[in-house]
């Protein structure tokens, strides 16, 4: 059994005045004026924490960044381990979301060890789930899937509806990324009922956006379109600025999937702008990617993409994406393929 979802990163005088549903302008708002107003180091930290995570899902990374590292060195003057714990796992956070992995894996690892030396289970929890989350958008499925399914259990056993989510989701998206479309379906679902009985606005949305992706390479778009606009409500009534945006990158997929290439360049290509707003370079290579194959259905010869696919390549190789670099060597091979079809066509 588990209760209603809260957002321990909101502490101190902030866990009462803010909920897991408060729009992050609020959030934000409230946090500043903590800062200014707190009586110690430790009521500093805790508030730049909230700062931090605010700044950090408005896509304001260079305030981000700062208001994790003055939480942090507040933590520090404090003596207390279990603040220093959520600043890193702030700042982990921070980097993986900006795509650098392996300064996110560096500073979560470190926030694991200060989580467990200072007995702070949630701060612990929060930086394991950072560290397989990480694991899992490089692609390497086989050293975080015990992870996941670990930390599920511990949602599950603490009544913790909120890791229960994030754990079934990132189960949900490996299983569909390898092809069980049918197992994915189901754990994305039941993710969303978790979150709508628990009432987590954020984990709904992202979890609506899973299900859209597999109704719609199962051949619904329909559906998923409307799922997708359902998610995009709640990232805008949270000011969900990243969410939003890879929300808008997952409606352009539906769209080329369904064979609108028109319509889907002209999603990845606005996408494209708000990913850069936020400083978000694995977004930004997603669309770039979408872009080269919407443009390739639309007639873009095969020598400017495979020039194209070879920069992403290594840009994904470079930001340690492994499942989105095998992507673009199936794309690379389907565009082989068809030239070399071509090529047999006008020699018969």
């Amino acid at each position: 059994m588990y209760g209603k979802a809260f957002a321990p990163e909101y502490q101190g005088e902030l866990r009462t005045a803010l909920g897991v549903n408060s729009s992050y302008e609020d959030v934000r708002a409230a946090a500043d004026r903590s800062v200014e107003t707190a009586a110690g180091p430790l009521e500093r930290a805790r508030a730049a924490l909230a700062l931090a995570e605010a700044n950090r899902r408005l896509g304001r990374v260079r305030e981000a960044g700062d208001a994790w590292r003055g939480s942090y060195r507040s933590a520090r003057t404090a003596g207390h381990t279990g603040a220093m714990a959520w600043a890193l796992w702030s700042g982990g956070t921070l980097a993986r979301q900006g795509g650098s992995l392996r300064l996110a894996r560096r500073l979560l690892g470190h926030a694991v060890t200060l989580a467990a030396e200072s007995d702070d289970r949630l701060a612990h929890g929060y930086a394991l789930a950072g560290l397989a989350e990480t694991g899992r958008i490089q692609g390497d499925y086989a050293a975080v899937a015990a992870l996941h399914e670990e930390l599920l259990e511990q949602g599950r056993a603490h009544g913790e509806p909120r890791h229960m989510v994030w754990a079934m989701s990132g189960i949900a998206q490996m299983h569909r990324n390898t092809g069980d479309l049918a197992k994915a379906l189901e754990l994305f679902e039941e993710s969303v009922r978790v979150a709508t009985e628990a009432d987590d606005a954020r984990g709904r949305a992202w979890s609506l956006r899973g299900v859209a992706d597999v109704l719609s390479v199962r051949g619904e778009p329909d559906r998923a379109l409307a799922l997708l606009s359902e998610a995009e409500g709640i990232c805008r009534a949270m000011d969900l600025a990243s969410a939003l945006a890879y929300n808008h990158k997952m409606r352009a997929n539906v769209l080329y999937r369904e064979g609108r290439y028109e319509a889907a360049r002209d999603t990845y290509a606005s996408t494209l702008a708000e990913f850069r707003t936020l400083h978000e370079p694995r977004g930004v290579a997603l669309c770039r990617l979408g872009l080269v194959k919407s443009r390739f259905r639309l007639g873009c010869g095969r020598r400017a993409t495979l020039a194209e696919l070879e920069v992403l390549e290594a840009d994904f190789t470079r930001i340690g994406l492994r499942h989105a670099r095998e992507m673009v060597v199936a794309f690379r091979a389907e565009t082989t393929r068809g030239a070399m079809r071509s090529e047999h066509r006008e020699a018969a």
